[in-house]
Parts: structure tokens; sequence; C-alpha cells
């Protein structure tokens, strides 16, 4: 099933059920009026919700309303938690050559991963606010899985039936306010912003043979200005997958319902298949010719991020936003 929330109802929004094709959806009223709260209680909400979808997807159902994207909400409007991985190794392997630098051997057994910000995500249709174009505003196209209540310590095995949800994230970089901020040795902070979440979030099930050992195979398609600027494969070159990341976060603490973890940019080893942050298309540049040429984004870009299925149908909807001045 395909879930999403309106923008009315308050600051966590309106729960819906939506349909397969992204062109219709019904209000989750008599289950749960917000998605967190679904979570919560998600083995009783759950089956109510995907009868709801069935019953939405076969065009049986009352109180079902045209869907218009521009009036969603991020899926979660807030969470209690958004920890971001850095799953994609490559990725990792390109920033450190170009610099001159070794990937430390504990990075290819312990993941990468640092604590985002979570009280707030844009919407899939809300602009990228920003104080100063000088700041190297990037973004970074990533998939996201939410849980359940993850109890401490948990196994990989274990971690993998939490994964309840899956979507896309922006996770919004300030590139360069990084450097100054990690020199400090206590990571990021003023350099990463708020991120945006893609219409819709969905269920394992729905990805049918798309959803494998705990990835998303499928290609995370970006465009900027409306130009190709990269597909690579999401089930390829991932390190760890999102049972590792959810059982590597949940080590020394437990992890609360509608907890997000992130991929991390994704990246392949196969640079043909193009970029998905500016950082990534830069590094590249300067190992191919010794110094960038594409600058970071400027005010009046706009991003488009999404995931195609075998069949070419959009599978969350599209993350499409503008860069503004805050």
């Amino acid at each position: 099933m395909k879930l999403g929330t309106l923008k009315e109802g308050g600051r966590d929004g309106t729960l819906i059920v939506v349909a397969r094709d992204l062109s219709r959806a019904v209000r989750a009223s008599g289950i749960a009026d917000t998605l967190q709260r679904a979570l919560e209680d998600w083995s009783n909400t759950a089956p109510r919700l995907n009868a709801l979808s069935e019953a939405l997807n076969a065009g049986a159902v009352e109180g079902e309303f045209d869907l218009d994207i521009a009036a969603l909400a991020a899926p979660l409007p807030r969470a209690y938690e958004f920890v971001d991985g850095s799953a994609y190794l490559p990725h990792v392997e390109r920033v450190r050559r170009a610099r001159g630098a070794e990937v430390p051997a504990s990075f290819y057994t312990d993941p990468l991963m640092y604590q985002a910000v979570s009280a707030g995500f844009y919407g899939p249709r809300d602009p990228v606010r920003v104080p100063d174009e000088a700041y190297g505003i990037d973004l970074e196209a990533e998939v996201v899985v939410v849980t359940d209540d993850v109890p401490m310590a948990v196994t990989t095995e274990q971690a993998a039936g939490h994964i309840q949800l899956i979507g896309l994230v922006n996770d919004v970089s300030l590139r360069n306010l990084i450097p100054p901020e990690l020199a400090k040795g206590f990571g990021f902070l003023q350099s990463k912003p708020r991120s945006a979440l893609s219409p819709v979030f969905v269920t394992p099930d729905e990805l049918g043979d798309a959803w494998q050992g705990n990835k998303v195979h499928l290609a995370m398609l970006t465009h900027i200005n409306g130009q190709w600027f990269g597909a690579p494969e999401a089930g390829v070159d991932m390190q760890f997958d999102f049972a590792q990341l959810v059982a590597h976060a949940a080590k020394t603490r437990p992890l609360s319902a509608g907890t997000l973890v992130g991929s991390g940019t994704v990246a392949n080893e196969d640079t043909s298949l193009g970029a998905s942050c500016f950082a990534e298309k830069r590094t590249v540049e300067t190992l191919e010719t010794g110094a960038p040429k594409t600058p970071f984004m400027s005010f009046g870009d706009s991003v488009r991020i999404e995931m195609l299925d075998r069949e070419g149908r959009s599978v969350f909807g599209a993350i499409e936003q503008a860069i503004v001045r805050a």
C-alpha cells in the first residue's frame, strides 16, 4: 500500500491511503489520523489500512478524491528520529581519493551514520529555503526506510522485520559549511538543514521483486532544471543494506516508531550512470581534470527526484522543488 499526508488537520497533517497509480486517495478516517499514530500501533492499523488500499485500488471505496501532489505534506511532517547513513562506498572512496586520502578499513565493516534533522520535513513540492547561495547548496537523492518500534541491540535479522515503509528523501546539504564544522570534531549542524520527503511512502510488498536483500533495486532518477543529472542503481554498490543500518542505529538505544533511516547518497562505481548529488559530480570532475567545473545550486534552480518501476511508473511520486532564498 501507499500512504501520504495531506496539509490539513494540524502540524502532523491527515493520513491518507493513495492509489497505486498515484491518481486517487482516501482519508484513513477511523483507522489513524496521522501516519505517526498508525506506526505506533502498526500491528493493528496496517491490516486495516491495507484493506482500505485494496478497496481504493479496486474502485470500491467511498470518500475517495483526486490526488493533488501539491496538497501533500511530507508523509511524516516531523519524526522522532532521522538517522542517515552513507552506505554507498563508491561515493566515499571517490571523495577521499580526490583529496589524496584513503578510506579507513573500518568503513567497510562499520557503517557511517549521523543524526539528521527530524523536527520538520519539506513536502514534495515545498521549496528549499536557504539564506545564502555561498553556503554551497546541494541535493542528495537517497532511499529512506521507516521503522516501527525497534528494541535496543537487535540483530540484523531482527531489524529487517521492523522496516515497515520505504520512500525517498532529498537530504539537503550546504557543502561549504561542512568542512569547518567537521574540523571541530563534533559533526554536522548548520550544514545539514531540513530534508524533503517523497509524496508517498510504500510498504515493502508494494515494490515486488524490486525489494530484495533489504535493498531497493531500482534507479534513482534525478533531474536538475529539467535536465538529466543521474540514474544510479540503488541496489548496486550498497555496502550495507537497510537491515544492517537499522541494527547499527539501534546498537545502544531503542528506535521509536516512525524513525527514518537513510541510505546516504546513491552512487555506483559506474560513473556513466550520473550522480545523485553535486558533490559527487564535482569529485568525478576533479579526478578526471584536476578541478571541479560544475557549480553548486543557485536560487531559482529546480530539483526532481523519483524512482520508476520496471514499467516506467512512478513508485513514490516525485520530489519537485525550487531552491529559493530564505
